[in-house]
């Protein structure tokens, strides 16, 4: 079976143990997920079973958009509720305050992942040398704050929006909003609200190539070499710049690199789109 659908993670398991569950629902063996969600978090994960589990990486997933709840005054290493080992009585700020803190974050913003976070280091994820106590020396990355607005404060409880490009930590922003206001402060609750044009809508089945972040282009000469995996000439095809395409025959789509004049396959033989 290929299906591509968006599930809607619950609070406290691992994303990768989900997809256990996932293959017992659909009776598939072969299941995959991208835009890893932390076990805390909740919400929008993109799923997809069979051969479409490698389109992945040409997806459309941006902008991303993330409702959360920051706690002022809870301290925890993981920057989430799940190893807080501290909490402290702040006294409140006003709403002003609080949406100027937001609005410094807005644009683009260089600042560090979380030290529990799938980055690695030396061939190690950063989040198990962090579990081992061992020093966690991250790069700082840039993300781009598209939007982040106040939905409502009630004190030590700031709910917020965030719509981020890719690869944005929304545990980051949380400390850097706590930070901006002197005060610690960890996320108690984070929800994937979407990515892109995915959102959860009781797991229907996506036609995967209405979501791609690539181009169309036509193949002009016989599809069966194109099916078969035959070596293509550049002169067949309607756009020659280089770039990846999409491709499509009667039966089946394939994925190509147009690279110097030359053409290669990415992906081949990926069955239609079929509702179910």
């Amino acid at each position: 079976m290929n299906r591509l659908f968006v599930v809607n993670k619950p609070i406290f398991r691992s994303s990768n143990s989900y997809m256990g569950y996932v293959k017992r629902k659909y009776g598939t063996k072969k299941v995959g997920f991208s835009g890893t969600l932390d076990p805390f978090a909740t919400g929008c994960l993109i799923v997809a079973t069979g051969i479409y589990t490698k389109l992945f990486q040409f997806l459309d997933k941006t902008p991303k958009s993330y409702r959360a709840t920051l706690w002022l005054g809870a301290n925890s290493p993981s920057l989430d509720i799940e190893n807080v080992d501290s909490i402290m009585e702040v006294e409140p700020f006003s709403t002003e305050v609080i949406k100027e803190a937001l609005a410094a974050l807005k644009g683009e913003l260089t600042y560090y992942p979380p030290k529990y976070s799938a980055k690695k280091i030396g061939g190690k994820r950063a989040y198990e040398l962090a579990r081992e106590g061992k020093e966690v020396e991250l790069k700082t990355i840039t993300s781009t704050i598209y939007e982040i607005k106040l939905i409502n404060y009630n004190h030590p409880f700031i709910h917020f929006e965030a719509t981020v490009s890719e690869g944005a930590y929304i545990r980051s922003l949380g400390a850097i909003i706590a930070e901006k206001l002197g005060v610690d402060g960890t996320l108690s609750s984070l929800h994937r609200i979407h990515e892109g044009k995915f959102k959860f809508e009781n797991e229907k089945a996506l036609n995967p190539f209405e979501h791609l972040a690539i181009p169309r282009n036509t193949y002009t000469g016989d599809p069966t070499y194109l099916e078969l995996g035959k070596k293509l000439s550049i002169d067949y095809f309607d756009i020659k710049q280089d770039g990846t395409y999409l491709i499509e025959t009667s039966n089946f789509f394939a994925i190509l690199e147009i690279k110097e004049g030359e053409v290669s396959y990415k992906l081949n033989r990926i069955p239609k789109f079929e509702e179910n």
